[in-house]
């Protein structure tokens, strides 16, 4: 009773915000099934680090330590996700991968902006990274640049791909008429031969060698993951990669994650303008990729539903489901999944890529 007492007397406010951050993040996972295997551990661990003399956090060190500060986490996420990526409707109709770099918009103006209040041009680029809407590449870039904000970078980062189906939407009706969302788009995808298929993750990891090196272990394990899937020979590995290693993995970086969401490090003023600065980026990757389909609209006889251009962020597949159930709320008959995938796996790849470029021109 008396360790309960001398416990009790040592909670703030602080703690306590962070154990409402925390339940929040839980009612998220739980509740609107937003990203469960992310939330649910970032949410009970948020609650976990800010028990008063938490012995959890030593332990949470250590797996930070062994799968974080290496990028071991990330980089073997890369492999589950690559597995998961169908990349054929894109390669059906590859103009789609311009919408994907058309979204990374948001990464190069939040850089300028955040410029201005992180005068340490390598935190101002690893925060502007949150708008690649990719959790492994924002904790490789900002682990290989160093930021001192790298908990608040990945806890944005991670946060803001769960809520995509709430920030989306409202940015996209914004700058969309009801009659430009329900073009109906050909959904006839073209056949894409099983050799395509092999040649295209190894093609475009060479390609990506040779324009951003630093990329390279970003966009090289992605694309693995992709020819595992792709190959043929390695079914039951490419199972494992998309469900159980995936599946652990997330659970391990959530829990890993919610180290930096001690109350003394992350309730500061540099936090709230991370996360600010995260939402920017996701507003403007957004928009980015909507307001380049209406100008390719302008010259074009086929018109393109510019709900595509926002699936061009890199959050797979959520982006590119947002956009396919907005297209059948306004229009029961207008199917632009297969459009929509397509431009949110080109996201994927453009955001590595991006990450890279980053990497290249700051470290």
């Amino acid at each position: 009773m008396e360790v309960l007492y001398e416990n009790l007397l040592q909670i703030n406010w602080q703690q306590l915000v962070m154990w409402i951050i925390g339940a929040i993040l839980i009612f998220l996972a739980i509740k609107k099934e937003m990203e469960p295997t992310l939330l649910l551990p970032m949410g009970f661990g948020a609650i976990l680090v800010n028990l008063p003399n938490s012995g959890a956090i030593e332990t949470l060190e250590t797996l930070f330590s062994a799968g974080i500060s290496n990028e071991l986490f990330p980089l073997i996420l890369f492999i589950g996700i690559g597995a998961m990526i169908d990349f054929g409707p894109l390669l059906s109709n590859p103009k789609l991968m311009i919408f994907g770099a058309a979204a990374q918009f948001g990464i190069f103006f939040t850089l300028c902006f955040a410029s201005m209040f992180f005068p340490d041009i390598k935190d101002a680029a690893s925060i502007a990274i949150i708008g690649a809407a990719d959790g492994p590449t924002s904790i490789v870039v900002a682990q290989a640049l160093d930021s001192k904000y790298l908990g608040a970078i990945m806890v944005a980062a991670y946060s803001y791909m769960a809520l995509v189906p709430i920030i989306q939407p409202p940015v996209i009706k914004l700058l969309t008429t009801k009659k430009e969302r329900r073009i109906r788009m050909d959904y006839t995808q073209k056949e894409v031969s099983k050799t395509t298929k092999i040649l295209f993750p190894i093609v475009i990891t060479a390609i990506a060698g040779l324009v951003a090196p630093d990329s390279v272990a970003l966009v090289g394990f992605l694309m693995f993951g992709n020819l595992i899937r792709e190959c043929g020979v390695l079914n039951s590995l490419s199972e494992t990669a998309q469900k159980s290693l995936a599946n652990i993995v997330t659970i391990f970086l959530g829990i890993t994650i919610s180290l930096r969401m001690e109350a003394s490090e992350f309730l500061q003023t540099e936090t709230l303008l991370i996360l600010g600065l995260g939402l920017i980026a996701f507003i403007f990757d957004t928009a980015g990729g909507v307001l380049f389909a209406k100008v390719l609209n302008l010259f074009s006889k086929k018109k393109i539903n510019p709900m595509i251009g926002a699936a061009g962020i890199s959050a797979f597949p959520m982006s590119g489901r947002v956009v396919h159930k907005m297209g059948l709320k306004e229009d029961p008959q207008n199917f632009l999944l297969m459009h929509s995938i397509g431009v949110n796996v080109s996201g994927q790849i453009a955001s590595v890529i991006a990450g890279g470029l980053i990497l290249n021109f700051f470290m």
